[in-house]
């Protein structure tokens, strides 16, 4: 059985996650540190460790959802839906440093895989048939934002748009 990619489901879909992780970075250096409050309001978790860390801010959150909902528009798809795919990547996003706290991380330490995969995976998976996308073509959106991460990042950071080189 011969699987066909679908390459244009495969690039918007990267297009969008780039959109969504990009916006809370762009409205960070558009505002500086207003309006920068953390989602879980400093709340510690059982452990000790803040439930997500203060990285994680309402800002960022309405940003990449913003952008999300353009993005869509601009490509031919509802902004619900674009919104949809933002919210479910900033949720993997949240999952991922919720995770890193109780391994003990620090917020915006770099884990390369548990940092790309769930805020990938969980809004190409849950948002498949609205983009079209099937098995091996979310596996393709994975592996691709992946590497797109691992390059990106440190030309980001040298052009100081990012704050880490990861």
């Amino acid at each position: 059985m011969e699987t066909q990619f679908c390459l244009s489901c495969i690039f918007r879909s990267i297009i969008f996650l780039v959109a969504v992780n990009g916006a809370p970075i762009i409205a960070r250096n558009i505002t500086g540190t207003h309006f920068n409050w953390p989602i879980d309001l400093g709340v510690t978790f059982v452990d000790g460790q803040p439930l997500l860390g203060c990285a994680k801010t309402w800002r960022g959150l309405l940003a990449a959802i913003v952008a999300g909902a353009v993005v869509a528009s601009l490509s031919g798809l509802s902004a619900k839906h674009g919104a949809a795919f933002a919210l479910l990547a900033m949720i993997g996003d949240l999952f991922a440093s919720f995770t890193k706290r109780r391994l003990q991380l620090t917020p915006s330490s770099r884990s390369r895989g548990l940092d790309v995969l769930p805020e990938s995976l969980l809004p190409s998976t849950v948002m498949s048939s609205e983009l079209g996308l099937h098995i091996a073509d979310i596996a393709c959106v994975v592996m691709i934002f992946f590497v797109f991460e691992v390059f990106l990042s440190p030309i980001l950071y040298r052009w100081h748009i990012r704050e880490r080189p990861y």
